[in-house]
């Protein structure tokens, strides 16, 4: 029987950064949110291009709401040594739509299989210790459309409301669109307000689904 598609997952609400130093190695983590692989190698070029002097520039990213796609490189370390610890550590904290890249200036010392992953993965975890996270929400969508006069009043009576989130206003001719995003279960009690201050009036339709972020502390 087919899982049900995931309605709630933690990525990163804005990018991050941390150095750890090993043995003189520096170690420096960025990380971001990516919702493609496009946005995920788009970012991994961006840190290259500040770095460049970095011997090793490590990468690995997690995408899709069920996390089903998984990359990682270890550009040049030796192999398992530095995107999978990565990987790990980006899975470990149950990110998704997340990239991270470590770019790495040697210091003179071999650090060994086994310092190699402590070191990548620390990089990552210290990173994502000082970002702050998004909780990302399935919503569902509605669609309503109301005189210019009932506007205002149900525009603000819907921005207020706990588990609707207005996602789009637009006036039109014949008066006001919006755009809502509602937690699953809460179309009838929406749709029912907006027609209790219409009088009914109210043309209300379904919308396409959404995802709504909603801030948490950090990782």
């Amino acid at each position: 029987m087919p899982l049900s598609p995931p309605r709630r997952y933690l990525t990163l609400a804005s990018p991050a950064r941390a150095e750890v130093e090993v043995r003189r190695s520096r170690f420096v983590c960025d990380v971001a949110a990516a919702t493609s692989e496009e946005d995920a190698r788009s970012f991994i070029d961006e840190v290259r291009a500040g770095s460049r002097d970095a011997r090793h520039h490590c990468t690995a990213y997690v995408l899709g709401p069920d996390g089903a796609t998984m990359r990682s490189n270890d550009d040049g370390e030796p192999s398992g040594t530095a995107g999978a610890p990565m990987l790990d550590v980006l899975r470990g904290h149950q990110l998704t739509d997340v990239v991270g890249v470590v770019s790495r200036w040697f210091g003179g010392t071999l650090l060994g299989t086994g310092g190699l992953i402590r070191a990548y993965a620390d990089a990552v975890a210290a990173a994502l210790a000082s970002a702050a996270l998004v909780a990302m929400e399935l919503r569902e969508g509605l669609v309503v459309e109301v005189s210019a006069t009932d506007g205002p009043r149900v525009e603000n009576a819907l921005r207020g409301r706990d588990g609707c989130d207005v996602t789009a206003a637009e006036w039109t001719v014949d008066g006001l669109v919006l755009h809502l995003a509602v937690v699953p279960g809460a179309q009838d009690a929406v749709s029912g307000l907006v027609a209790s201050l219409t009088a009914g009036d109210a043309r209300i339709g379904p919308g396409p689904s959404r995802w709504v972020g909603r801030g948490t502390s950090g990782a």
